[in-house]
This record gives structure tokens, C-alpha cells and sequence, in this order.
């Protein structure tokens, strides 16, 4: 588990949490699928222990994301996507309509964007939490693999 291994177990024992295998495994399948709704969470984790059932992944995904150790965002109109925040720098994503591709940007490629805010807004911007909607141009690229995110 790549999340900075003691950390996060300090963190839960810090903040009055039990270290148990179902966070672990939770955990575990966040940063393995890198962008995954509850529903895929479970159904990754389930294939290697029984004790988890949906309530629980909801349970532990909030005490995660609380514990700063994974982040929710909306990438459709369907259930949050979460991710590990352990799996590379803090990135925004570009979300295509038509084909349902999502491009991690890396935060940099927006600091103008959110400088902006900041000077004429008065506004500090969590571009992690950010999607942007759209489409490919030129038209979508064939999908690569059955959860296509690209890493920019």
C-alpha cells in the first residue's frame, strides 16, 4: 500500500479510529483502481473477503476522506469517484460526454486560472475537486483500457 504506510494508521489510531482489515482492504482497492465509485470499491474488495458489505465501504470512505487520505469528486451524474491522494500530485480532471474518458491534469496547468480567482475573485480554488466537462477533439480516441483515465 502505497499511502505513506505508518501515516495513515497513525491517523485513524490518532483520531479515535480502529485500524481494522476492512479499512485496509477499503483503502487498498482506492489507490489500486486510482478513480473508483463506491459501487467498484466494493465490488473489488468483495472478491477477496465477505465481511464487507456497501454499508461499510460508504462508512469507511467518509472516515478516509475526513482523515484526508482519499478525496471524492463527480466525473458524471452518477455515484462520487474517489481517489487515493497518495497516487501522484494533486491534479484536476477533463471528463468527456461522449465516450466517458477522464484526463487527470496535473494542478500546475491551471495556476493561471486560479491565480486569477485569487487576485480579481478573492477566491482560493481546491482545483482537486475540480471536472471540467467537455469533449475529445478530434473525436474520441479508441478506449485503451475498461476505466480510461490518461494522466497529463
Amino acid at each position: 500500500m502505497s499511502t505513506v504506510d505508518g501515516d495513515w494508521r497513525q491517523r485513524l489510531r490518532a483520531q479515535g479510529y480502529r485500524l481494522t482489515p476492512q479499512r485496509e482492504l477499503i483503502l487498498g482497492a482506492v489507490e489500486r483502481l486510482q478513480h473508483a465509485t463506491p459501487d467498484e470499491i466494493y465490488a473489488e474488495v468483495s472478491q477477496t473477503s465477505a465481511a464487507v458489505n456497501m454499508s461499510t465501504v460508504y462508512r469507511t470512505l467518509e472516515v478516509l476522506e475526513g482523515l484526508g487520505l482519499v478525496r471524492h469528486l463527480h466525473l458524471s451524474d452518477r455515484a462520487p469517484t474517489y481517489h487515493s491522494v497518495s497516487n501522484g500530485p494533486v491534479h484536476f480532471h477533463l471528463s468527456c460526454r461522449t465516450c466517458g474518458g477522464v484526463i487527470s491534469v496535473d494542478e500546475e496547468k491551471a495556476a493561471t486560472f486560479v491565480e486569477r480567482l485569487r487576485v480579481e475573485q478573492g477566491f482560493v480554488a481546491d482545483v482537486a475537486h475540480l471536472t471540467i466537462f467537455g469533449e475529445h477533439s478530434p473525436p474520441c480516441p479508441p478506449p485503451t483500457e475498461e476505466h480510461s483515465h490518461d494522466h497529463r
